[in-house]
């Protein structure tokens, strides 16, 4: 199977926030936001393992400053590390500033993917190779949130989990 690299899985899509998009408040609903963040790593997911894939995890989410009404929001997507058949996915949010049209990250999520056959089983997806500095970090760093959720799941000894005991112990 044919490895990829992390940069062709780029997702890119651009959104206004629109009235029924808010809240009271006048800010992008959380799960709105979520939403968009999920349609767009899917898509980047999909470009990876060249398959269907279902939503496994949303990992972490930040939601760092609210986003107001009329705000044009660019979501970024790219599948950080390949597993067997899952896929940890980065989406970082931007906000357009109206006059200068500089992006300011607003918001981020990571979300974990698995690619299914045509029966719904989980199926195998190729590697991936990060090349840029961020691309490696967040490669890295994929295995040690991994062990974590395995162990908060209780499908993982804490003994078992070598990378992150790596942290402790180096």
């Amino acid at each position: 199977m044919k490895s990829r690299k992390a940069s062709e899985t780029l997702a890119i899509t651009t959104k206004v926030v629109l009235p029924n998009d808010t809240n009271t408040l006048g800010n992008l609903f959380g799960g709105q936001l979520l939403a968009w963040m999920d349609e767009i790593a899917s898509v980047s997911a999909h470009r990876h393992s060249k398959r269907v894939v279902v939503t496994a995890n949303v990992n972490n989410v930040s939601f760092n400053s609210p986003i107001n009404h009329a705000s044009i929001v660019t979501l970024e997507a790219k599948v950080s590390r390949a597993f067997n058949s899952s896929m940890e996915v980065f989406v970082d949010v931007f906000v357009e500033d109206n006059i200068t049209g500089k992006l300011s990250k607003s918001n981020e999520a990571i979300y974990t993917f698995v690619a299914v056959d045509q029966h719904g089983g989980p199926i195998q997806v190729p590697e991936l190779v990060p090349e840029t500095e961020e691309e490696i970090e967040r490669f890295e760093g994929a295995l040690r949130r991994k062990q974590l959720a395995l162990i908060l799941a209780k499908k993982m000894s804490p003994k078992d989990a070598t990378e992150l005991r790596k942290l402790f112990t180096d």
